[in-house]
């Protein structure tokens, strides 16, 4: 991109060790890139599979190489810092994005004078959709996200609503809104830092929105796969921060549970 360019738009993806699927998604932005000026911000975890070479040969897009695994919260606000554009779009590394799926999403958020964050529908590659928003997460609503069954998120994900939050694998925000909570916070390592984000933007009056025009295909959890026992212990030390910065009087039992279960946390 020329120096001094306008950029309306900042996608900013984190990746560790999912080659396959960050090439993947690169190739989806390049084969039908959004309409607006736009730049492609890809944050390397200290990747061992080449993942930030084989971005580095893409052109137009720019690498952060991080030198260490600074987890999905820390290693965003890098790529934030770093870009240039009024609007992000924070995009997991192994999602598809259809053509005009962005524009779509641009044309939501500035439909909205008081919405901060839109997140779109998401499908697995077999197309079954994907529970990715809800309410503020409590114990009572993650007994209640369980529950839910498979028929029913497809009916859930049908229709335009605020909900208090949206998955990060694809969760648009005005930097404006982004930079006056302070970005992510960076105790999450991995997983619940979308939430939280939410909450804080959602706590100075401002709203969320989920649209279901919208439709990114969503691959989940690469990188879990190959690291599970890592994966899951951050997934609880991350639920357990959670707990203590919005629901203290919970973090006890909570931590006492999963010793129970025998979880690594």
């Amino acid at each position: 991109m020329p120096v001094n360019a306008r950029v309306d738009l900042s996608i900013v993806i984190v990746s560790f060790n999912a080659r396959a699927d960050l090439e993947r998604c690169l190739d989806s932005l390049r084969d039908t890139p959004p309409s607006r000026p736009h730049e492609v911000i890809v944050v390397d975890n200290a990747s061992s599979d080449g993942s930030a070479e084989a971005a580095r040969h893409r052109q137009g897009v720019v690498v952060i190489e991080t030198g260490s695994n600074l987890g999905f919260a820390r290693g965003t606000n890098v790529g934030i810092r770093a870009s240039h554009g009024d609007t992000l779009l924070l995009l997991n590394s192994d999602t598809i994005v259809p053509a005009g799926a962005i524009d779509a999403l641009m044309t939501a958020l500035e439909r909205h004078a008081d919405v901060a964050v839109v997140g779109p529908r998401l499908v697995d590659g077999a197309g079954r959709a994907e529970l990715s928003f809800g309410k503020m997460i409590s114990p009572f609503a993650e007994l209640r996200q369980k529950r839910i069954a498979k028929g029913d998120v497809d009916a859930l994900t049908r229709r335009e609503h605020f909900p208090d939050w949206v998955s990060g694998a694809c969760l648009l925000v005005r930097r404006g809104d982004a930079e006056a909570v302070g970005l992510l916070d960076e105790r999450y390592a991995m997983y619940f830092e979308d939430v939280d984000f939410c909450a804080a933007i959602r706590a100075r009056g401002r709203r969320i929105f989920f649209t279901p025009d919208v439709e990114i295909t969503h691959l989940r959890g690469r990188s879990r796969l190959a690291a599970p026992a890592t994966t899951n212990r951050a997934y609880r030390r991350s639920q357990i921060a959670f707990y203590v910065k919005h629901h203290p009087r919970w973090a006890p039992l909570l931590r006492l549970y999963l010793r129970m279960k025998g979880a690594d946390i």
